[in-house]
Formats: structure tokens, C-alpha cells, sequence
């Protein structure tokens, strides 16, 4: 179809005004802005529209110059709502865009959703205007938060239902995932340890199953049916703070103390680094699998993995 020569006019027939610093973009920019009825103005005016390039230092209220060029594609003007730049030069996200974020994203996993593959696969299927990187900035910054408040009553049946609910997500996830988006910590040479552990001292021996066999022993002792309302209010403090601290959500924080088996330091450190603090890897779902396995030879090779002691930790974790 031939150009449209009213492409950039108002409703009301007068013709866009458009500033642009000079540059390579403008001289690309000014002919299609010519041709469809609009101006260039050589200062920025009152009421002109102000392009900026995607990416560059723009302020608020400034528009990417892909407007130009998505209007000449599709040979019709476009609202300009959709293409407003934020203060750092990014592509402003609509809220139709926000609601197909959220549609695509739905029972996906929190593994698939905090890792790479299917952002890009989003990017790849044209789902918005944003990169994959974007999309997914938008989404675990600003989107997924909404999704999930702090709980607002220290109810025990409340915290022990949340935790239920993220572990069934940590079951269902964590094995059909894409290793690549997980971050594991090695347990090679250059693994920071504590002072005299050397490459030796990651091997099973005698006094590592008698260690966890008294760690062991001790979960034979009786349980409470119901953790008290103090014990309760601190671990909601503990998430919500963790919630600010690190800008997650609920659901994430959840997920970061099973995989370091309940520990506030561990978690703590994970969240922030995406790594144990002590240089032992986080679990998996892979390694409770394991876990459950009466074989002494599969419990040796998760003490070399996780160290004893962290495997006693996480029996007596997943038993509570």
C-alpha cells in the first residue's frame, strides 16, 4: 500500500511536531517524518513530541524513536502511551504488555521463570517490544511482587500452608528445569574452605557417619505438634525483611530457605549472592530424591557433596 502522507497528523489536522537532538538518527528519521505530514523542530518547543534512541539518557516523557518507525511499518499513526522512554532511556512497559507478561509466565515454575531459556523463547515469539532481559526485569521487579503480600497474621496453619506450597513448586521444578539457569557453587580446589580443610577432608570416613548418626538420633525426639506464636511471628519478620531487603517477593524467599534446609544465615547469604555461604551447593530436588534412599553408598556421595553435617541438617529439616 502507498504511504500514508498524513501518517503524522493529529485528529484535528495539524501536523505532529517532532525534536530530536542532531545525530545519525535524525538524518535516518527526518524523511519518514517529512513524508507523513509531520515537523522537525531545531529546539525542543512546548508541546513537541521528544524522541530519544532506546537506551540513552532521556527524561521522563520522552518517546523511542522507534515511534517513527512502527507508525511508517504499519502505514497508521499509533498512540504515543506505548512508546514512552522511562528516566533511564528504557522502553516504557503498557499495562496490556504487563497483562500478557503475566498470562505467558502463568504455572510456569519459579526455576523457568527466574533462569534464561524462556525469556529468550518469549523474546524469540515477539510476545512484546522489550528484549528478554527486560522482560524478564519487569517481571521479577515489578510484576511478581504484586502477585504475593506478606502474610498478615501469624497463624501457624498459615506458614506451615505457605511452606507446603512452595515446596510442591520446589518437587515440581526443580527436576525438569534448565540446569543452565540454576546457579550451583563447585566444590573444586579453589572453593574458599575454612583454614587446615584440605582436599582429604571431602572424603567419607568413619567419623562422618558417626557424626550424622548422632545428628540423626537426635530427631527421634518428640516433636511439637505446633510451633508457638513467638517462634511464628519471628519467621514473618524474618521473610519480610528479607522480602525488603533483596526486593523479592514472598514466594522466592520461601523457596531460598528450602534450599538452604531453613537456615536464616544460609538464606540470607544465598539470596543476596545466589551462593552457600559455607561453598557447598544449595539442594535440589534431585538430592532429596537421593536423600530418601536407604543406600549407604548414596548417602556418602551427598556427605562429600554437602558435608555431614549439612546432611543431617537436611534429613532433620525434611522430617520437620
Amino acid at each position: 500500500a502507498a504511504r500514508s502522507r498524513s501518517l503524522f497528523l493529529w485528529d484535528d489536522g495539524r501536523p505532529m511536531r517532532f525534536y530530536l537532538r542532531p545525530g545519525l538518527a535524525k538524518l535516518r528519521l527526518a524523511p519518514l517524518v517529512l513524508a507523513g505530514g509531520g515537523r522537525l523542530c531545531r529546539v525542543q518547543e512546548p508541546g513537541a513530541v521528544l524522541l530519544a534512541q532506546p537506551g540513552e539518557a532521556a527524561p521522563d516523557g520522552a518517546v523511542s524513536t522507534e515511534y517513527v518507525t512502527e507508525c511508517v511499518e504499519r502505514n497508521q499513526r499509533l498512540p504515543l502511551e506505548p512508546f514512552l522512554l522511562a528516566a533511564r532511556g528504557r522502553l516504557a512497559f503498557s499495562e496490556a504488555e504487563d497483562a500478557t507478561l503475566l498470562q505467558a509466565v502463568r504455572g510456569q515454575g519459579t526455576v523457568r521463570v527466574s533462569g534464561r531459556a524462556l525469556w529468550m523463547e518469549l523474546e524469540q515469539s515477539g510476545l512484546t517490544r522489550h528484549s528478554w532481559q527486560a522482560m524478564r526485569d519487569r517481571y521479577l521487579r515489578h510484576l511478581r511482587p504484586r502477585l504475593w503480600e506478606p502474610p498478615q497474621t501469624e497463624d501457624p496453619a498459615q506458614i506451615k500452608g505457605l511452606f507446603a506450597a512452595a515446596n510442591r513448586e520446589f518437587e515440581s521444578t526443580e527436576s525438569g528445569s534448565d540446569s543452565s539457569d540454576v546457579v550451583e557453587l563447585s566444590t573444586q580446589d579453589e572453593v574458599e574452605r575454612s583454614p587446615g580443610e584440605t582436599a582429604s577432608d571431602l572424603k567419607t570416613g568413619p567419623e562422618d557417619s558417626a557424626f550424622l548418626d548422632i545428628q540423626l538420633q537426635r530427631q527421634e525426639r518428640p516433636k511439637s505438634t505446633c510451633c508457638s506464636s513467638s517462634v511464628v511471628g519471628q519467621v514473618v519478620k524474618t521473610m519480610e525483611h528479607f522480602m525488603e531487603k533483596f526486593a523479592v517477593d514472598l514466594f522466592t524467599v520461601t523457596q531460598a530457605f528450602l534450599k538452604n534446609s531453613g537456615d536464616v544465615v544460609a538464606t540470607s547469604y544465598f539470596l543476596q549472592t545466589g551462593q552457600r555461604l559455607d561453598g557447598y551447593p544449595v539442594w535440589s530436588r534431585e538430592d532429596d530424591l537421593e536423600l530418601q534412599k536407604d543406600d549407604e553408598h548414596v548417602r556418602n556421595k551427598l556427605i562429600t557433596k554437602f558435608g555431614a553435617e549439612n546432611v543431617a541438617k537436611r534429613i532433620m529439616f525434611r522430617e520437620s
